[in-house]
C-alpha cells in the first residue's frame, strides 16, 4: 500500500508532488523548504514541516534513516547545526550535504529525509 501525505505547500500543485510518500516501511519525506529570511530560520521552518509530515506518516524525526540537505551556499550550513543536532538527538541519520541551485534564490537550504514508517 502507497500513502500520499499533502501538507498544501504552494509548490506542490504547482509541480506535481506530495509531501511525503509512505511506501515499502519507509516515510520519503520530499526535499523542503522553510519559511524566513536566512538560512537559520529555513532550516528550523523546513524541520517542522518534516516533523508534521513524518508524524502524519505514523514516523517521527528519530526514526529518519537518511537525510540530504541542499544549500546554494554550503558556507551557510554551519549555522544549522545546533538545530539539526537538537532535531536528530540520539539518533542521528546518514547524511550527505550538496551545494546546489534551489528552485529560488530566496531559499537557503532544502532538506530531504527518508525514515522508518
Amino acid at each position: 500500500m502507497i500513502k500520499r501525505i499533502h501538507s498544501g505547500g504552494e509548490f506542490e500543485a504547482k509541480i506535481g508532488y506530495c509531501r511525503a510518500v509512505v511506501a515499502g516501511g519507509f516515510a520519503f519525506v520530499a526535499g523542503t523548504v522553510g519559511q524566513g529570511d536566512d538560512v537559520v530560520s529555513q532550516c528550523g521552518s523546513a524541520l517542522e514541516t518534516i516533523k508534521n509530515a513524518l508524524t502524519e506518516a505514523g514516523s517521527d524525526i528519530s526514526k529518519a534513516v537518511r537525510v540530504t540537505y541542499y544549500l546554494p551556499d554550503i558556507t551557510e550550513f554551519e549555522a544549522c547545526w545546533p538545530q539539526l543536532s537538537e532535531a536528530f538527538g540520539d539518533n542521528p541519520p546518514a547524511a550527505t550535504v550538496i551545494e546546489a541551485k534551489l528552485l529560488h534564490p530566496r531559499f537557503r537550504i532544502e532538506i530531504e529525509v527518508t525514515a522508518l514508517a
